[in-house]
């Protein structure tokens, strides 16, 4: 399989791209979800915020690149065509999702430089984005939770189109995104 995208299907590097950031949201969303499960105060609890701010900063670099990759590519076309209608849901999903990826993570460290706290990523100490305010960033963190929470439903709303598109519609929307099987 090419690593570029053919007129049919996605090509390898725009797959592995894909299901990371699959993976990498889930990390993302399980990271904060799972803080509950410790004390506040706690360093368990302290860690799975950690990781949820340093996995959201690298959902940031990496949806930038995927916007960089697939505006030098084609989009493989879908088999049977959609309607007119479909195409503009399709777009607008997706520009929704990409603005999602690129949004939150820059908030959430609106959320931090606001609050006073430190910006980790992976070794490093980014810089604060706004000068410290702690009760706008206990706004801005509000927001964040609420626009988060939202990101679940755009999340499985995707999911839900790709598995109608294959299993009501039966055009192959959801069979670009996948692996080619070899045939023998």
């Amino acid at each position: 399989m090419s690593w570029k995208n053919t007129a049919n299907h996605y090509g390898s590097l725009s797959m592995k791209m894909h299901w990371l950031m699959v993976l990498l949201m889930i990390c993302v969303f399980a990271s904060i979800e799972s803080r509950v499960f410790f004390e506040k105060g706690t360093e368990l609890r302290d860690l799975f915020k950690m990781w949820h701010f340093m996995l959201g900063l690298l959902v940031f670099i990496l949806v930038c690149a995927r916007i960089y990759l697939r505006s030098q590519q084609i989009t493989p076309q879908i088999t049977p065509p959609l309607s007119t209608m479909q195409t503009w849901a399709a777009k607008t999903a997706h520009l929704t999702l990409y603005v999602f990826m690129i949004a939150m993570p820059i908030f959430g460290w609106f959320v931090l430089s606001a609050k006073g706290k430190v910006i980790p990523f992976f070794g490093l100490e980014l810089p604060a984005l706004i000068p410290y305010d702690k009760p706008f960033g206990k706004i801005l963190e509000g927001w964040h939770k609420e626009v988060g929470s939202w990101g679940y439903y755009l999340i499985a709303f995707h999911a839900v189109a790709g598995l109608v598109h294959h299993y009501i519609q039966k055009d192959d929307t959801l069979i670009r995104m996948l692996p080619i099987k070899k045939k023998r």
